[in-house]
């Protein structure tokens, strides 16, 4: 409780931890994947703030002093605008003496949000070539789709296993394993309050890259015309339980799916997330394929060596 609402921030540790900072932004520019995938999601919500760099800019930390960094500390971290998790061998009763010792002494205040305009529409296609020093070319793809709240987030999840979450799945074993466009392929969802976001990223030789990206609408449009097999869907239901097994097999992981689940969603949908994916039903994921992965409605970034 004491360093969540009581940092002092001295400007020597200001200054230590933007270097800090800028080392993050270097490090992630130095990965041509994520740095993709970052430029990606930069293209599909500008100038919507889900489109503002996660680190910032180097200019914006540079010219950082500690008045504005407490004035946000101060209106943001109070209690009233947290979530506090305890995972382990403890009881209720223990946590909560020492949750009322802490941070029940403390005030509640009050946390006002401005509004937000929704994202705006891909309609008519958005892309943007970056070159870089590689010497492999990187393509990601990505279109709006299902937000936190729409009932739509479940099968769109499965949708995304299905397209490339594995070896077995139509985008690597299309695009990679048969026509040997791409050395690597992968899909991602990740649903934000207003709108989420499916991707697609590859790496690849440079000469592939048209081709590639016919490859990947190709496989899109089979399942938006011929949906998925029954076989795929138990199979993406399979991976995802998986998946959410691993992400809280531990102490921590449970902590911060609960966590995450209660600041960004709600811990009951969070707790029902299994059991409402696994109704989902093979039309509803080629209905939604044909609602979200449309031809003219995607953003592009081409990392070009």
């Amino acid at each position: 409780a004491d360093i969540g609402v009581n940092a002092s921030f001295p400007p020597a540790e200001i200054d230590a931890e933007k270097a800090v900072v800028f080392e993050e932004m270097r490090l992630v520019e130095d990965d041509p994947e994520k740095f993709a995938a970052r430029r990606l999601g930069q293209l599909a919500y500008s100038p919507h703030p889900y489109g503002r760099t996660i680190l910032g800019t180097h200019e914006g930390i540079t010219a950082l002093t500690r008045e504005p960094l407490q004035r946000y500390y101060k209106k943001y971290y109070v209690p009233r605008n947290m979530v506090l998790v305890a995972v382990g061998a403890i009881t209720y009763a223990e946590v909560r003496a020492a949750v009322d010792a802490t941070f029940g002494t403390l005030p509640g205040g009050e946390v006002t949000r401005a509004a937000l305009p929704p994202p705006p529409s891909l309609a008519g296609g958005r892309g943007v070539d970056v070159p870089r020093p590689e010497q492999q070319a990187y393509l990601s793809i990505g279109w709006r789709a299902a937000s936190t709240s729409d009932p739509d987030t479940y099968a769109v999840d499965l949708l995304t296993y299905i397209l490339g979450d594995s070896p077995s799945s139509r985008l690597n074993q299309t695009v990679r394993e048969r026509e040997r466009l791409v050395f690597s392929i992968e899909s991602n969802y990740v649903p934000s309050q207003q709108a989420g976001l499916v991707s697609v990223g590859a790496r690849l030789e440079r000469a592939n890259l048209e081709r590639a990206e016919a490859s990947i609408r190709e496989v899109i449009r089979r399942v938006r015309e011929q949906g998925v097999t029954e076989a795929e869907r138990e199979r993406a239901i399979i991976t995802a339980e998986s998946h959410y097994a691993f992400d809280s097999e531990t102490a921590e992981g449970l902590a911060r799916t609960y966590g995450q689940g209660e600041t960004t969603w709600t811990l009951d949908n969070e707790l029902q997330y299994l059991d409402r994916l696994r109704k989902v039903t093979a039309a509803e994921i080629q209905a939604l394929a044909r609602k979200y992965l449309g031809d003219d409605n995607y953003a592009r970034v081409r990392f070009l060596p």
